[in-house]
């Protein structure tokens, strides 16, 4: 039987985990010590909108300048999930993924990336501290990141639909008349993707406290069942599973949905075209990404690669791309001072908001909050189910 992408970067997702208590053992390639002349080119695998050369709007672009000032060509893979992005890494090739926290130790548990030498980076004294030496990039004190970008998980809405910003994630996950009178099937969206578990237990913790969820991240065989009822009964409203930002955009201007969990990206580009969207972070709180630029312990261009991740601090660099994004630069001086972004625009984006964030990271058996948790290899066989009906 032919296996769809999906179930194979699954697949792959499952076979390069390894347990986080074995993490400190994996070796990765010895980081580079000196900083040599460019090979050329630099392959990338990123997130939709995270690298942009002016393609889609001629104000937006941190390429071109790179490319002339060292050479370095950028090459750009878009993936829409972690687990693609963990599978692409797997698969070699690249250079540099901009990866969000529920991928990064797996790569560093898997011997994909390597070591940074932040001597190299001149700018990393510029970096926030909240993110410096965060669990999701920093390995017994290693450093197997450059922190990127920031920002929280958004409900988006349609504003003809909802006056008033819902106030909770409930319009999503369960079967409601919405205020324009018609039922929210086959109206919302949620996540294609195992991390979205998560989403579910966050809206649990509010709503059934009775489970004892700590950490959405970290549930035991009765709060990760009840997660799974609730996105099971979610599955009956949900139109479509999202994980292309651009197929979410056209389902939001041309077929019907109303409401779904999305990234700033996709409202600040619906806002642009003047569509009737908005977004809001619901008394729930929210799950949200942190992501870092990390280094294939293969690399065929690492010098091209510093030079990026040098490149990819610079304020302007950080700003233009918040602006676009709608997230939160890792480089505070970013927040003034730039014309794409504004100097309110970090506080609008959650500069503010960090420790209400509760940010993706990948499940691990030996969790912090209670004595066993549900390991990763479950979330994805079992959100395959879910999405299948199971």
């Amino acid at each position: 039987m032919k296996r769809s992408f999906k179930t194979f970067t699954a697949i792959l997702a499952v076979s390069a985990f390894v347990s986080q208590t074995t993490i400190s053992a994996a070796a990765a390639a010895e980081m580079l010590q000196k900083l040599g002349d460019g090979e050329g080119e630099v392959s990338i695998v990123a997130w939709p909108g995270y690298i942009e050369r002016g393609e889609t709007d001629e104000n937006y672009d941190w390429v071109t300048d790179f490319e002339e000032e060292t050479g370095c060509k950028v090459n750009v893979k878009t993936a829409n999930t972690s687990d693609e992005m963990v599978a692409l890494m797997n698969q070699g090739g690249f250079d540099l993924v901009t990866a969000s926290g529920d991928a990064s130790l797996r790569l560093v548990a898997g011997k994909r990336v390597q070591p940074i030498n932040v001597d190299l980076i001149p700018s990393w004294k510029t970096i926030d501290d909240r993110l410096k030496d965060a669990p999701w990039h920093t390995v017994d004190g290693v450093h197997y990141g450059v922190p990127y970008q920031w920002g929280p998980n958004v409900l988006m809405y349609n504003t003809d639909v909802f006056k008033e910003a819902p106030k909770s994630w409930n319009v999503v996950f369960e079967k409601q008349d919405l205020p324009d009178g018609k039922t929210n099937e086959g109206r919302v969206q949620a996540y294609d993707g195992p991390i979205y578990i998560a989403d579910a237990a966050n809206y649990l913790m509010a709503h059934k406290p009775e489970l004892g969820i700590k950490d959405p991240y970290e549930l035991n065989e009765e709060q990760y069942k009840a997660a799974l009822d609730l996105l099971r009964g979610q599955r009956k409203l949900v139109s479509r599973y999202w994980h292309d930002a651009f197929i979410q955009i056209d389902d939001f201007k041309n077929e019907g949905v109303v409401a779904s969990s999305s990234w700033p990206f996709q409202v600040n580009l619906l806002a642009s075209e003047d569509a009737p969207i908005a977004s809001t972070i619901p008394e729930e709180g929210a799950t949200g990404w942190a992501d870092s630029t990390m280094m294939h312990a293969d690399a065929e261009h690492p010098n091209c690669a510093y030079m990026w991740m040098e490149h990819s601090l610079k304020p302007k660099v950080q700003g233009d791309l918040a602006a676009w994004f709608g997230s939160v630069p890792v480089v505070p001086a970013a927040c003034k001072g730039n014309e794409l972004l504004g100097d309110e625009g970090c506080k609008t984006n959650g500069f503010e908001d960090f420790d209400k964030i509760k940010f993706w990271r990948t499940p691990v058996a030996d969790c912090d909050s209670q004595d066993e948790c549900i390991p990763y290899y479950r979330w994805v066989s079992d959100y395959i189910g879910v999405i299948g009906g199971r």
